[in-house]
């Protein structure tokens, strides 16, 4: 986002943060505050008609969300009613992102987060390996309610509670695809401690000494910390290929031989 929505999305995250305790059941209210948004236009110009006063739409807000959400998910959206946003989209938008960054801080203070972030990738790599589970999941004319009990079904048990409800929320795909939706709530995740994400494929599973040396020779180069995604694939044949910040290091052998091959064909 940019201009005057960024500037109200940084005060609805500023709201976010200021909740005490967690904010795990937060995220889900406001999931559930943007579907009937997405559901209602109406409401949605109303709350951000640049013509009405903040006050006005935020009593508005109180009367429509106060018996459905807790009082401090009703902050959270009044913050949100009261800004300034360049389209109602951007409203609903915003507190999508929000619910992300409330579900991410409860995963974080119960010591959850490195385990979501490893399972977002993973089930975004299991939804791919399925064509008709993807193709079900990227159905925008499915209701995202029928996806969300779909995914509930296939990991419940499997993954932790945050990466259930943030994978449900993406299922709604809003703002693009299933799997770009879920790769971008993975990024608010690694965000949350300043990491970047890093694809790592190899041909064999890597020990504890060979992921920690990884992972520090990618944050000595790309200065920051590195959270590995490790895909185990045959076809690497020998070295290592990683796939970091829109960046892509290939080291394997299979890639050297092609190159080679290339070379030879002239």
């Amino acid at each position: 986002m940019r201009g005057i929505s960024a500037k109200s999305l940084q005060e609805v995250l500023a709201a976010v943060g200021a909740v005490k305790g967690s904010t795990g059941d937060l995220g889900a209210e406001l999931f559930n505050v943007v579907s009937t948004l997405d559901r209602e236009p109406a409401l949605r110009r109303v709350l951000t008609d640049p013509s009405t006063e903040a006050q006005a739409k935020a009593g508005l807000a109180k009367q429509v969300f106060g018996q459905q959400v807790s009082a401090d998910a009703l902050t959270v959206v009044q913050a949100a009613v009261s800004g300034r946003w360049a389209s109602g989209r951007d409203l609903t938008d915003g507190l999508e992102t929000a619910g992300v960054t409330a579900l991410v801080a409860a995963a974080d203070a119960a010591g959850e987060l490195d385990a979501v972030e490893t399972e977002l990738f993973e089930v975004g790599r299991f939804v791919r390996s399925d064509a008709e589970l993807r193709q079900v999941v990227s159905d925008r004319a499915l209701p995202a309610a029928a996806k969300g009990e779909l995914l509930g079904n296939l990991l419940g048990g499997k993954v932790t509670a945050t990466t259930l409800a943030l994978a449900s929320q993406a299922a709604a795909a809003r703002t693009g695809s299933f799997e770009r939706v879920l790769s971008a709530f993975g990024e608010t995740a690694a965000a949350r401690r300043s990491r970047l994400l890093a694809e790592v494929r190899v041909a064999y599973e890597l020990d504890d000494t060979e992921k920690n040396r990884l992972a520090a020779a990618l944050g000595t180069k790309y200065g920051r910390d590195v959270h590995l995604n490790i895909v185990i694939d045959p076809s690497v044949i020998g070295g290592i290929s990683v796939s970091v910040a829109g960046e892509v290091v290939d080291g394997s052998m299979s890639t050297r031989l092609e190159v080679a091959r290339r070379r030879l064909a002239g």
